[in-house]
């Protein structure tokens, strides 16, 4: 009688990711993608924030490393191939983590990050930088070199709890809430690939992802 595989061994993962993730936009709180309406103002200028609390993408140790999109969306977040992308990756990553992230989030593994970069229909560059990326209890802050920063905080109820999200269009994980925050501030500063705004208490959404392949 020959030992029956464990099922972990049969169906390895490509990638299991784990954080937090920071989001800001031109939106007004709150942000009516998350709910898969049309922008504010019929377009959206936004970053994504990705922090890995623990990761792995086909074997190779992504667990500390952070990966940043900015992007131009056009018109209503789900429409395909129409955002435009300009992304960065922590300068921290080796050369093997930078182009397993690149793998991931730019949907070559398959999975929930294919289904995200279906979206994408440019990407302008990809960029290495430092990145600084803290979310605890719905208060976040970001920076990118001296491209990209952000500080923001959530909303709370009368008695103080935080203002939460669940079951969103974009939520990765079942039940688990996401934060609803404004951002007092939100700049980006990319000229060189037609990216330069300055927001002041805009919306601002902040949660935990887990994205599995």
């Amino acid at each position: 009688m020959t030992q029956t595989q464990p099922a972990s061994q049969i169906f390895a993962k490509t990638y299991t990711l784990q954080g937090t993730l920071l989001e800001a936009c031109s939106c007004r709180t709150l942000c009516r993608c998350w709910i898969g309406e049309d922008p504010d103002g019929g377009a959206c200028d936004a970053f994504n924030a990705y922090h890995i609390d623990k990761g792995e993408i086909n074997g190779v140790d992504v667990t500390g490393l952070n990966y940043v999109q900015v992007v131009k969306i056009p018109g209503n977040v789900l429409a395909p191939k129409t955002w435009k992308r300009v992304t960065y990756v922590d300068a921290r990553a080796t050369d093997e983590q930078r182009a397993a992230i690149l793998d991931a989030w730019h949907g070559r593994l398959g999975g929930p990050l294919a289904d995200l970069n279906g979206l994408v229909g440019e990407d302008i560059a990809v960029e290495t930088a430092p990145i600084e990326h803290n979310l605890k209890g719905g208060e976040g802050t970001l920076t990118v070199g001296n491209k990209v920063r952000a500080t923001m905080a959530p909303y709370r109820s009368a008695y103080g709890a935080v203002t939460t999200l669940r079951d969103s269009l974009f939520s990765t994980i079942a039940g688990a809430p996401a934060y609803v925050a404004k951002a007092a501030e939100h700049v980006v500063n990319i000229p060189e690939h037609g990216m330069v705004w300055t927001f002041k208490d805009r919306n601002a959404i902040q949660g935990d992802f887990l994205l599995e392949a």
